[in-house]
């Protein structure tokens, strides 16, 4: 997700939550396995009836994903060996100018761990069997842990930039009208 920036000749901020059951360290450098990733999240959701034709539901959930190990975890400097290690590897042989000099955001640490967090209404008419008319708003919460600035190469239809890592959010309508056969 992107947004706005603080930072001196920051284009944007981004945030990331990728979300994988396992990072795969191959070759000479890692263990040859996969190493798995932890998660956990809890959802719920509220639903009344005000009559035949008209319900609300309030919803929410909560989600939490983390890689094993440290940023650095290595063998002897040759590879990495856990889910985090591999992953800030990579990340840093992708993404050159993390933490560039001259910008404000502090220094740079690569940490894929991330939460999310999603709360709603949504308010339903049904006129007739088999026909509804639904509006929903929402909001979406991203509190991701990678911290200080980095340079992006050019991916559509974004610009080869400074990127400061930041916590995002998003709010959001549906408007939906289904027919049932």
């Amino acid at each position: 997700m992107y947004g706005n920036t603080g930072i001196a000749n920051g284009y944007q901020s981004v945030g990331f939550g990728n979300s994988a059951d396992g990072v795969f360290l191959p070759g000479a450098g890692g263990t040859g396995g996969i190493i798995l990733t932890s998660a956990w999240g809890i959802r719920g959701a509220f639903n009344h009836n005000w009559d035949p034709y008209w319900s609300t539901s309030l919803w929410g959930s909560y989600a939490s994903v983390r890689y094993d190990g440290g940023t650095n975890d290595n063998i002897n400097g040759l590879g990495t060996t856990t889910a985090k290690g591999a992953y800030c590897a990579m990340f840093a042989a992708t993404h050159g100018g993390q933490a560039a000099v001259g910008n404000n955001a502090g220094n740079y640490t690569c940490n894929p761990d991330f939460n999310i967090a999603q709360v709603g209404v949504v308010t339903r008419w049904t006129p007739v069997k088999n026909l509804t008319f639904s509006a929903e708003v929402g909001a979406f919460f991203l509190d991701q842990k990678m911290t200080g600035s980095s340079t992006f190469t050019a991916t559509a239809p974004k610009p080869t930039a400074l990127y400061e890592f930041k916590d995002q959010s998003t709010v959001f309508l549906n408007v939906r009208a289904q027919r049932n056969f």
